[in-house]
């Protein structure tokens, strides 16, 4: 293995993560690894901890964790992967009727193929790869502000402050540092809440009608009931419904919350789903998601000094599924361009224009996948369909290849051409 020269650089650069969710972990591994970086991760929590219930891991998520280091971390008990093939499932939450059995893509490394575990294993698993002593809890990032000098300085809660050369925003939907970088840009409560709980496999398992697979039961208005099987013991079973905007504002991610006062919102779904939420709100320990969403950024970057990763850089209240693959894949594109540029005595300005050229555009596709869903929404609802057949037509012209592509992008193939594309550049000037 080449011997990689960093002394064309412009010496160290000190970096400030802040945020300990799966994208500063996965910032704190790769960056680690890259000489001329001093980082420290900052988390306001007491803890590195991960709320809510299960995670999907799809392809590209795997690719990430083997690159970092951290998927021999992650054990095949950890996690549900259906034998049967099934990657999920989409059914009539009225009727119970199958809609769209979804099987997992031929000709795919089988470490790859999608499963669903416990979001605190994943945590775990990122962070058995970090320099834990680098990680500072309990910092509360209040101030922001850069200096004539091109220096941040960042402030915490508790009075400590501290010089850095660069911010990576992992501090997720309702981030801090995007608020500072684009001060104009909001995001506001969408109408839906989401309810993550926890329940006993075998219990959920015995209740007749409830498949060993990851399904979604389905209504109008955004109400679902989402239930899988994960690792171990656990099955996950979530619910989303539309509820009130006012007092939306304050409420936490992950906040607890007594889900027998819903059930009976979910009167009219299939015996089956009823009998699942009601396991579910009498095991307790559901927490409350109060869906926040913004619009698209025109950039991931700011002030030559920032660069937003995760739910910071695309407040999409996760559309996909597949949020912590995202992050990841931000956190490989800024790697490698950090790498690029200091390798070349380009420095941190060039590092984070280049990140921003690979970055954005995908954001600009997701969005545009977004608007696309409306647009299908739309549409079936001016039609007048009965109940049932309108909750059959939103899944069925849904489906296919332009609502999935980016569960198999290949993140590191468009590094790799842009960063061509910069050496091309420069050979040519």
């Amino acid at each position: 293995m080449a011997v990689k020269d960093y002394t064309k650089g412009t010496g160290t650069i000190k970096v400030a993560i802040i945020g300990g969710g799966p994208g500063g972990l996965g910032a704190a591994i790769a960056l680690g690894k890259l000489p001329f970086v001093d980082w420290t991760l900052y988390e306001k929590k007491t803890e590195i901890s991960e709320t809510g219930g299960g995670i999907s891991l799809q392809r590209h998520t795997w690719r990430q964790l083997e690159w970092n280091g951290a998927a021999k971390n992650i054990k095949p008990e950890d996690f549900f992967r259906s034998p049967e093939g099934i990657s999920g499932a989409q059914r009539n939450g009225r009727t119970g009727e199958l809609i769209n059995l979804h099987h997992h893509p031929e000709g795919v490394n089988p470490k790859h193929i999608s499963c669903r575990l416990r979001r605190a294993l994943l945590q775990g698993a990122l962070l058995k790869e970090v320099d834990q002593s680098r990680i500072r809890t309990s910092k509360k990032l209040i101030s922001v502000g850069k200096l004539p000098n091109g220096k941040v300085q960042i402030e915490f809660e508790d009075g400590y402050t501290e010089l850095v050369d660069l911010i990576v925003g992992a501090d997720g939907i309702r981030s801090f540092v995007r608020s500072y970088a684009f001060p104009s840009h909001k995001i506001k409560y969408n109408g839906q809440s989401a309810y993550r709980t926890i329940v006993h496999k075998p219990t959920a398992e015995a209740i007749e009608g409830i498949p060993k697979a990851s399904t979604f039961w389905q209504n109008l208005g955004g109400k679902y009931v989402f239930t899988s099987p994960l690792g171990g013991d656990d099955f996950e079973v979530t619910a989303r419904i539309s509820r009130p905007v006012d007092g939306q504002e304050n409420v936490s991610w992950g906040r607890p919350f007594d889900f027998r006062t819903l059930v009976s919102e979910y009167n009219e779904f299939y015996e089956p789903v009823r009998k699942i939420v009601a396991l579910a709100a009498a095991t307790g320990g559901t927490q409350e998601f109060a869906l926040f969403s913004g619009a698209r950024l025109d950039s991931v970057i700011a002030h030559e000094s920032i660069a937003l990763i995760g739910d910071a850089s695309h407040p999409l209240s996760g559309a996909f599924g597949a949020g912590a693959g995202f992050a990841l894949e931000d956190v490989y594109a800024l790697t490698k361009t950090l790498e690029w540029a200091w390798e070349r005595g380009r420095g941190l300005p060039t590092a984070l224009r280049l990140y921003d050229k690979i970055r954005s555009p995908h954001y600009r596709d997701l969005y545009a996948v977004l608007d696309w869903y409306a647009g299908i929404g739309a549409e079936i609802k001016a039609e007048g369909l009965a109940v049932d057949e309108e909750i059959e037509q939103r899944v069925k012209r849904t489906i296919g290849k332009r609502g999935e592509w980016m569960y198999h992008y290949e993140v590191e193939a468009v590094v790799d051409d842009i960063l061509q594309q910069a050496d091309e550049e420069a050979a040519a000037k």
